[in-house]
């Protein structure tokens, strides 16, 4: 089966501002308007609850170049160009980390154009090479700010401002960490801080610490790491590994995927609630996402427990007849949590 898949100072997290629980739709990028024919240093700002990779694309007098991949954290502004830029377009492609499973955002630009793993410039984007894949962008059009630079913001429909936004990212990672700081709201209260105190105190880390701007990397680590606490999956292959979990509280049965577990790196998938019992699937994939064969055989664990899957991200609760919905049936394995975590390590055998 083929898979899909700083420029402003930290609040620190109060509970000054409260607003209604608001759920998360589909993540989108905002788009904002502007006349100005040039422009000044370029920033892309986030307001997502999610740590973004963008790239920009610059079209200009017949030629397309791309760049990236620009590291921004929730709340958080990056330069991607600086000085003074003319261009015909500016283009935006935006995309999760992988600790958070598959992107949250849509991906259905008009122009696709070339990008490649880690820091790259390419300079004729519109014809791939090797080492290089094609990706749809979307244009955007960014608007002046008063210190005459231009911006555009990446944004959820929860419209999160700034305070909300690093709040809702850190509520996002302590749950994927295993920690119960659902909802994921940007709105502070007992559960979000019990949360992070536990993960402050399990890590050996002051609370001041939530307002140092490395804050979210320190998080991110401790997702990627083995924890007592919760599922872990940890990736002993040379290969990507993408993962989906299932759920059973007795009254309901989830199953969601996928995750993507890079080589040597740990993640925990966000199973909130009390599950009755978790269950677990992975299978180690390619750079184009096909699936690993030892021998002719599927390099995959799992088990007997059907759940339906599918090849893009998925969420469903129905498990009956996968066929018929546009899912197939992948046999899942029970995983032992009543010692309270389970770390599920993948291996080459």
């Amino acid at each position: 089966m083929a898979r899909d898949h700083l420029c402003s100072s930290w609040p620190a997290i109060s509970s000054s501002r409260k607003r209604a629980i608001l759920a998360l739709p589909a993540a989108a990028i905002a788009l904002f308007a502007s006349s100005a024919p040039a422009f000044a240093d370029l920033k892309i700002c986030n307001r997502m609850s999610y740590v973004v990779e963008a790239a920009i694309g610059v079209d200009e007098k017949a030629a397309t170049a791309t760049r990236g991949w620009f590291r921004i954290d929730p709340a958080a502004c990056r330069v991607v160009v600086q000085g003074t830029l003319t261009a015909d377009r500016i283009l935006l492609n935006a995309r999760a980390l992988g600790v958070y499973g598959a992107s949250p955002l849509p991906q259905n630009g008009s122009d696709t154009l070339c990008v490649a793993a880690g820091n790259f410039v390419i300079a004729a984007a519109r014809e791939c090479r090797s080492g290089q894949t094609a990706v749809p962008f979307t244009q955007v059009t960014p608007t002046q700010t008063d210190d005459g630079n231009m911006v555009t913001y990446l944004a959820e429909d929860s419209e999160y401002d700034d305070e909300q936004a690093r709040l809702a990212g850190i509520q996002r990672l302590l749950v994927i960490a295993g920690y119960d700081a659902a909802p994921i709201d940007g709105v502070d209260g007992s559960k979000t801080q019990s949360a992070l105190t536990s993960f402050l105190k399990s890590r050996n880390l002051p609370a001041d610490v939530v307002q140092s701007p490395n804050f979210f990397a320190t998080m991110i680590d401790a997702v990627q790491s083995p924890s007592p606490t919760g599922l872990t999956w940890c990736n002993d292959t040379p290969h990507k590994v993408m993962a989906a979990v299932g759920t059973d509280d007795g009254k309901s049965v989830v199953s969601r995927g996928w995750y993507r577990i890079d080589p040597g790196k740990c993640l925990h998938p966000d199973v909130t609630g009390q599950p009755k019992q978790v269950y677990s699937f992975a299978e180690a994939v390619d750079a184009d996402n096909r699936t690993i064969k030892l021998k002719d055989k599927p390099l995959n664990w799992g088990g007997t427990k059907e759940f339906c899957t599918r090849e893009s991200k998925f969420e469903t609760n129905e498990q009956d007849d996968c066929s018929s919905r546009g899912f197939v049936a992948t046999g899942f394995a029970a995983v032992d949590m009543t010692s309270g975590g389970k770390t599920l390590r993948f291996a080459v055998p």
